[in-house]
């Protein structure tokens, strides 16, 4: 999933809207980013525009606040607190550029892709990029950390092969939330039970039910995609890989850093503590294996201690760019650093900013209230819950108040019509863990094409899984397919 940052604290008891009052942000924000995106800057509006629209969305929303008599001061109090609970996110979007930085000039990243060209084709590249995403994702917990490890080489090696990047990252991002959802170790896995009731291994065992057929699916559909890929015909890589390996010293020695990152995460290390030290290690390869592009960036005639440590330096944190032969590969081995995340930062306050004041004037409580109250049935039960975690997926910009909020709504209406807590569990999963990342302004949007550099209206009619997820937890709502009860003996408590 998802931001690394600690889950935000519920929020205080809000203040009672009308539905029209709440919703008024909500219209105004989308009626804004339609016209800022659709007729004005297309895919640049991530540069700034967009930013600049939800601080004018948190207008709307304090000025509803303020005529609902809401003070200013709650309104940024609880900015503050929403800002604060993506300091982590934050802190790793900067690590993710520095060791972006670092794992091109250590040559690193080239070796990856070097080999990656050599075992993948077009016709299995995208199904594989898929299962391979997913066994990462398992065993991290983190679809941040597979876009920012193995995610990065495989755009690489889509754009050597003539794969389009948004098929590319839509195929990352399915395999990626497909582990993040199913891992222990993930965070929104074990949000989800604690918040309807129930337990993290029981909480697994019955989203495997829809997880596992969604992921099939995927599957199965970019497997046919594959077979009918046109890739202008340009299958024969060596003209490529001749130009990767004089630039860089290729060597499967450098597998051992992302290979210990990996693991360091599945040990349970902080994801900030595993890239900083991959950062680190990164650093020393370039110093070992590349000391020719290191003093290259320096711009020093001799590689000695300052001007080893300024090429390192220069890689972490601005635009560096690798000259090869190919001309295809020039803008692939180019990194911004640290730099290069801070649009993405930019994007992440404003977002809390927005959903921060939405927040405190009690919009997203009214929201989730009348969409509680919207269906009667077991199936609507189900939609209004799916409806609420996409709702707070676009309003509130953050995937862990999609889990949070439906969670604490929902949880006495699905043990009033006599429902096992893993059925409120499973749908949260469903709907608001892998949902937040087809968001632009979200957090996971943000981040996954900050790292990847493809933007979230370039891969979101390619994550399959990510918008199939919700329709099959609705289908089997629907047909009440594996549907839990509560019963007298169900040691569960909603």
């Amino acid at each position: 999933m998802e931001n690394q940052s600690t889950p935000p604290e519920e929020s205080l008891e809000k203040k009672e809207l009308s539905i029209g009052a709440a919703l008024i942000p909500v219209f105004a924000l989308i009626l804004m980013l339609g016209f800022n995106v659709l007729v004005v800057y297309g895919d640049l509006a991530l540069d700034g525009s967009n930013q600049f629209i939800l601080l004018l969305g948190g207008a709307v929303a304090a000025i509803v606040g303020y005529f609902h008599k809401v003070k200013f001061d709650t309104m940024i109090d609880e900015v503050a607190k929403n800002i604060q609970s993506t300091a982590g996110a934050i802190l790793i979007l900067l690590m993710v550029g520095a060791l972006a930085g670092t794992w091109l000039i250590s040559g690193i990243i080239p070796t990856m892709i070097y080999y990656g060209l050599q075992i993948l084709n077009p016709t299995i590249f995208l199904a594989a990029t898929v299962v391979i995403c997913s066994l990462i994702s398992v065993a991290t917990g983190s679809s941040w950390t597979t876009s920012a490890t193995v995610g990065i080489a495989l755009v690489g090696i889509a754009d050597a092969l003539g794969i389009p990047l948004g098929m590319t990252a839509g195929a990352i991002l399915s395999g990626a939330y497909f582990g993040d959802k199913m891992s222990p170790l993930s965070d929104t896995t074990n949000l989800a039970p604690a918040m309807a009731g129930t337990n993290l291994f029981t909480h697994i065992r019955y989203m495997a039910i829809t997880t596992v057929p969604t992921i099939v699916v995927t599957i199965i559909i970019f497997i046919i995609i594959g077979l009918n890929l046109d890739t202008n015909g340009t299958t024969d890589t060596s003209v490529i890989l001749h130009a990767i390996s004089t630039s860089f010293n290729i060597s499967p020695w450098l597998f051992i850093v992302p290979v210990l990152v990996i693991f360091l995460i599945v040990r349970k290390t902080s994801p900030l503590i595993a890239l900083l030290i991959g950062t680190l290690l990164g650093a020393a390869a370039a110093i070992i294996f590349q000391p020719d592009i290191v003093l290259e960036i320096s711009g020093s005639e001799e590689l000695n201690f300052v001007s080893a440590y300024r090429g390192i330096m220069d890689a972490i944190t601005v635009d560096t760019a690798i000259e090869t032969e190919s001309e295809a590969l020039n803008d692939l081995f180019a990194s911004s650093g640290m730099a290069g995340m801070l649009g993405t930062i930019w994007l992440i306050i404003c977002a809390m900013v927005f959903g921060g004041i939405m927040d405190a004037i009690g919009a997203l409580a009214r929201i989730s209230k009348a969409l509680l109250n919207l269906f009667d049935s077991v199936f609507g039960l189900f939609a209004s819950t799916v409806v609420s975690c996409l709702a707070l997926n676009i309003t509130a910009s953050d995937q862990y108040l999609a889990i949070v909020v439906p969670g604490k709504m929902f949880a006495k209406a699905y043990k009033d019509k006599g429902l096992a807590p893993e059925n409120l569990s499973r749908t949260l999963e469903d709907s608001g863990t892998v949902t937040s990342v087809l968001i632009p302004w979200n957090t996971c949007g943000a981040y996954h094409s900050g790292v990847l550099g493809v933007p979230v209206v370039s891969y979101i009619g390619y994550s399959f899984f990510n918008y199939l997820s919700p329709f099959m937890t609705l289908l089997f709502a629907a047909f009440r397919i594996k549907i839990k009860e509560l019963s007298a003996s169900n040691p569960h408590k909603a």
